[in-house]
Formats: structure tokens, sequence, C-alpha cells
């Protein structure tokens, strides 16, 4: 088991991006777009960051600042 399991401090970022493409090959590229940008939004302008990326966020943290964003995105 990782040694952070269960703290609430691992990045869950890595998930998003793998999966934009899928979204792309089913048809959903708009919803693919939205979620790149709320998180290049999070991580470039807003700078909510969890541990390992340098920055002080929780797992939850983190999520919820990319959730905000994908409600503040309006779609193409």
């Amino acid at each position: 088991m990782p040694d952070i399991a269960g703290q609430n401090l691992a990045n869950p970022t890595a998930l998003l991006p793998s999966a934009l493409p899928m979204l792309h090959h089913i048809g959903e590229a708009r919803h693919a777009e939205r979620i790149r940008r709320a998180l290049v939004r999070v991580l470039t302008e807003l700078d909510v960051r969890t541990r390992d990326l340098g920055g002080t966020a929780t797992t939850s943290e983190h999520a919820d600042a990319i959730c905000r964003e994908l409600d503040s995105i309006d779609f193409m």
C-alpha cells in the first residue's frame, strides 16, 4: 500500500489527461476540451497544487478547484 494512502495527499491530476483521448474517441471533444482548460487553469493561474507539485493543496482541495473551474467554463 502506498505510504500516502488514506491521507488525502495523492495527486488526482494524472487521471484527467489520460481520459481526454477516450473522450475524443467517443465523440465528446467538447467535454475533453473543458476538462483540459479547467486543469490548465487550476495548475497555472490558480496555483492549486498538491505537495508532489510543490503546493500545499490536499487531494480534495485540488479536485474541488478543478470542479469549480469546470462549472465556470461554458460549452463551446
